[in-house]
């Protein structure tokens, strides 16, 4: 029974659902889930929780992510990306051809970093009352949304957008032609075509995404990604091992606390550890681990200096 984390590079045209459908089926196991949704249209780092780490998802799911985002001005579409249907009425003071300087896309894209407010859109998975948002987008109902607070770490114009085919094209290029290629650091829950729509009406047009990668969730970046083509062939031939991580390096932003042989048996059972280290505040989240392996998620109370393990692995 393998148990870990996966580093999935979503493919364009498949739900983060019919991801993990495909994992089940090349890994054989039905105990997957994974964290951070991507869209259809979206591509790259998808985190794939297996076995025992599904477990885990709490302690991943709020993690940072970065993305190339490519924006296209000029219009807005009902469902802020180029999937949806083209918005009529009022237009910005720009028309759909009129090119827009680097210069000016930069002066706007200051008063996006740090911590700002979004509107959740429609065509979103969040729920309101128990139901999904784009469940009565479908319909045609547009209900009110609260605003939410989140962090852009990061926001800068792309040297280079590279997009699905691999083909490389300048900022330059992509700007003459009402494109702009963004690189996007973000608190996890931010909508990066929210985003896109935002900095549109900044610019006096409107705006949606084009394309989205996600280069980063977390700790995992592209690079450590594979395809299903990939890991299909590694199933085969008894190799996801090999790129599997393990849910001890997968949560190691965590705290830690080494068990000996006798307090590991503790908290096999589920029994609560004395830990007098003043290291940690109270309440904070720690990795409880012996040889290496992660047996449990605990919490430290400082009042009487105790971990309580909330999650036994093991």
């Amino acid at each position: 029974m393998l148990d870990g984390i996966l580093i999935i590079d979503k493919p364009e045209g498949l739900t983060s659902h019919d991801v993990v459908a495909r994992c089940r089926r090349i890994l054989r196991t039905k105990k997957i889930g994974h964290t951070g949704t991507l869209d259809p249209f979206a591509t790259g780092v998808m985190v794939v929780l297996v076995g025992r780490a599904t477990r885990l998802a709490q302690f991943l799911d709020r993690d940072a992510k970065e993305y190339e985002a490519l924006v296209r001005f000029g219009f807005e579409t009902d469902s802020g990306d180029r999937t949806g249907v083209k918005k009529e009425g009022e237009k910005g003071r720009r028309g759909e051809e009129e090119t827009i300087g680097s210069g000016e896309i930069e002066a706007v894209l200051g008063g996006f970093r740090g911590e700002i407010l979004q509107t959740p859109p429609m065509y979103s998975a969040k729920k309101v009352a128990g139901k999904k948002l784009y469940e009565l987008a479908r319909k045609g109902i547009e209900i009110e949304r609260q605003p939410v607070r989140v962090n852009i770490y990061e926001l800068e114009l792309s040297d280079e957008w590279r997009g699905a085919d691999g083909a490389a094209q300048s900022a330059d290029s992509l700007l003459s032609t009402l494109h702009s290629p963004l690189k996007v650091v973000c608190s996890a829950g931010t909508y990066i075509r929210v985003l896109a729509e935002d900095i549109g009406r900044a610019l006096g047009t409107g705006a949606h995404l084009a394309e989205l990668r996600r280069t980063r969730a977390g700790k995992f970046g592209i690079e450590r990604a594979v395809t299903l083509e990939r890991l299909e062939e590694l199933a085969a031939a008894d190799g996801v091992g090999d790129i599997l991580v393990s849910m001890n390096d997968a949560v190691a932003h965590l705290g830690e606390v080494r068990l000996s042989g006798e307090e590991a048996a503790k908290i096999r059972n589920g029994m609560k550890l004395k830990y007098v280290s003043g290291e940690y505040q109270d309440g904070a989240t720690l990795r409880l681990t012996a040889d290496g392996e992660l047996l449990a998620i605990g919490f430290y109370e400082a009042a009487e200096k105790i971990v309580q393990p909330r999650l036994v692995l093991v």
